[in-house]
């Protein structure tokens, strides 16, 4: 049993308590008011007087917020309703509020109000717009650089006594994987595919320099080993970063003898060469076109072609499709997808490498593949 004196200061503890309550709700940076069951605003804390007016306390809640009538998602009804703590956002003027609004009770713990924490977040929303804007823009460039990378492809079908296939499929939006198919002169047919190290922007980039220096190189140069000796001198001129580097296997047909001539800078998808269900592998080494050398030769060899014979060009992310278990396509399935096809050897290896994939590719990869007509 308390004596008066201890009554009187247990009183005093209390209101003192009180006025520290009202005091941490005054310090603080965020918009606080209690709203009552009519909407009616029953309390709001220092700084949002100061930014609305002292004279807020017994409006109507939305009269702040420029509207004139109830929200019809009103989260201080529904948390008074049921308890809950729910959250919008609300928009007063150009700034833009996250507000939150909790149930007060009173000391029967029945529940006679809201109140609504408003803190600003106008920078977040427009920091996030404006990266949105920029996702945007940026993705409405790679679109366009896709497309653009899918126009420069050559021409699919018949190039004189030549028919031309193949399958193109970037890991990303844009690939690190290149092939050209062009006429250097009346006599000469030019065939290279090209690996970027990387995927992406970057990867695609260089490959638009790949192009358009062998379409420029083709028109003073056939040989095959002065045109990549070429290709690699207008890299290093380039001055980038020394882990920019690709590789490239370029051949060039005679069509008045269907000899190929070809080089091979550090490309390790050897090209295959299918004649009547054998195969051989056009093996020729070569360097890389990087800056780890600064002078370079290549190697030429020179095969006969015959009617019906094949080359089947790709890049590494055909042999190094993974299954489930980790375990790469390899060049034994490709090779056994090239003998065995019956009908669309492009598509019967697309289907092969799909088949086999357990999840999307983690590489771009190409095929290109020549057969002789006549």
């Amino acid at each position: 049993m308390l004596n008066k004196k201890e009554s009187i200061n247990i009183k005093e503890i209390v209101k003192n308590h009180t006025r520290l309550n009202y005091d941490i709700l005054d310090g603080m940076v965020d918009w606080v008011r209690v709203i009552d069951k009519n909407g009616i605003i029953i309390y709001a804390n220092k700084p949002m007087q100061e930014e609305l007016g002292e004279n807020i306390i017994g409006k109507l809640c939305y009269s702040l917020l420029g509207k004139t009538f109830f929200c019809k998602d009103c989260i201080t009804k529904t948390t008074i309703a049921t308890g809950r703590i729910t959250k919008k956002e609300e928009k007063i003027g150009d700034r833009v509020f996250s507000v939150k609004s909790s149930p007060v009770r009173d000391q029967n713990g029945d529940i006679y109000a809201g109140v609504e924490v408003f803190r600003e977040v106008t920078k977040e929303r427009k920091l996030e717009n404006e990266l949105r804007n920029r996702n945007t823009k940026m993705s409405q460039d790679l679109n366009f650089a896709k497309v653009l990378q899918n126009k420069i492809l050559p021409t699919k079908g018949q190039y004189d006594d030549y028919n031309i296939d193949y399958i193109y499929k970037p890991s990303e939006m844009l690939s690190g994987d290149i092939f050209d198919v062009f006429f250097i002169d009346d006599n000469h047919l030019g065939i290279y595919i090209s690996d970027v190290a990387g995927h992406g922007v970057t990867a695609s980039m260089m490959t638009m320099f790949i192009r358009q220096t062998m379409r420029a190189i083709k028109d003073d140069i056939i040989s095959p080993n002065k045109a990549l000796s070429q290709l690699h001198q207008k890299f290093l001129d380039l001055n980038l970063d020394d882990d920019k580097y690709f590789s490239i296997f370029y051949g060039v047909l005679d069509k008045r003898d269907n000899t190929f001539r070809f080089v091979n800078g550090g490309h390790n998808s050897v090209p295959v060469l299918l004649r009547k269900n054998k195969y051989e592998l056009l093996m020729v080494t070569g360097y890389p076109i990087s800056y780890l050398f600064n002078k370079v030769q290549y190697e030429e060899k020179v095969i006969r072609l015959f009617k019906g014979d094949k080359i089947i060009f790709y890049t590494d992310g055909i042999i190094e499709a993974k299954n489930k278990d980790k375990e790469e396509f390899g060049m034994d399935r490709l090779i056994h997808t090239i003998k065995f096809s019956k009908d669309n050897l492009i598509r019967d290896i697309e289907k092969a490498v799909f088949d086999f994939e357990y999840h999307e590719k983690e590489d771009d990869y190409a095929v290109l593949t020549i057969e002789v007509l006549k």
